[in-house]
């Protein structure tokens, strides 16, 4: 077997979910300068939707049991769902409120969707087999990988290609790209605010539900804090890529995917326990070498 298509299609396939969390953290930064820490518990709730509420350790199958050509669309409505809920009940009665109290009540918010899935789930994990053949392995350039890999990476690039081409050809999309480069004047021009600020939390929801339904497919287990590390994965490729950059924060989330599969295939045997030490070393020191992020523009103004 080859090792090095094997590192690139893990490399691609991990680097892909982290760029699809962390779209949906940047999305929300860009036209409300919010840093959304709900995001990972948008991911859990959407993984719980597939199932009954049980306190045993094997889940009953609900909405898993539907059709990938049903369950797919109904669940990124769903994760769009939760996410402009959460925006309409939360931070639209925050928007002159500074950039720490919305952030906090981001937390709160999590904190609040994280409890009621304990409340009514229980705190064990519950396994999942959704599509147990896509991690059946498959040949391919000397590598073998599951086949769910090679899926996350053209999905990957689909949703990538399909949001540029949002934001360049539609009028919601342009109004999102003059939000984010700024938002009052943006409003002044006729923008209409509700309207971007909805769509973009839509937008970030269903791109929870998407890297929700990837994790479970790979691993087979719903846990409630199973969005905590992707989300924190997610945010620090927001501020390595800049914030506020969609195409900085897909690039980022490619490099971090990177560098953790070659850290992981390369370190000593008794040092890979420690990988997650080394990687965050390396994005201290980029932060230090580039505080704006390795993407933002030189024209950025510095963060304080």
């Amino acid at each position: 077997m080859n090792a090095i298509p094997q590192l690139l299609f893990d490399a691609l396939s991990l680097g892909g979910i982290y760029a699809m969390a962390a779209l949906g953290i940047a999305l929300i930064f860009g036209v409300m300068k919010l840093v959304n820490f709900a995001h990972g518990e948008y991911i859990a709730f959407c993984v719980f939707a597939l199932i009954v509420p049980s306190t045993d350790a094997v889940a009953v199958m609900f909405l898993g049991k539907a059709p990938a050509i049903i369950l797919i669309p109904v669940l990124l409505l769903i994760g769009a769902a939760i996410a402009v809920a959460s925006e309409f009940f939360v931070f639209r009665h925050m928007r002159n409120a500074t950039p720490v109290a919305m952030m906090i009540s981001s937390f709160a918010l999590g904190f609040v969707i994280q409890n009621t899935l304990l409340l009514i789930y229980s705190s064990r994990p519950k396994a999942i087999s959704l599509w147990p053949e896509l991690n059946q392995p498959v040949s391919v350039a000397g590598a073998s990988i599951p086949l769910l890999q090679i899926i996350v990476i053209l999905t990957t690039l689909l949703v990538v290609v399909t949001l540029a081409l949002l934001l360049k050809r539609t009028r919601i999309g342009l109004e999102m790209r003059a939000a984010a480069e700024n938002f009052t004047m943006a409003r002044l021009l006729g923008v209409r605010a509700n309207a971007v600020i909805t769509g973009a939390f839509a937008l970030s929801g269903a791109l929870a539900a998407a890297v929700a339904l990837i994790m479970v497919t790979q691993t087979g287990v719903a846990d409630i804090r199973m969005g905590g590390q992707i989300m924190l994965v997610a945010f620090i490729a927001t501020v390595i890529g800049g914030l506020g950059s969609l195409p900085g924060a897909v690039a980022a989330g490619f490099l971090i995917g990177a560098v953790s599969v070659i850290l992981q295939g390369f370190l000593p045997l008794e040092v890979r326990p420690f990988r997650d030490a080394f990687l965050y070393t390396l994005v201290i020191i980029s932060l230090l070498l580039r505080p704006n992020g390795l993407f933002a523009p030189k024209s950025t103004k510095p963060r304080v």
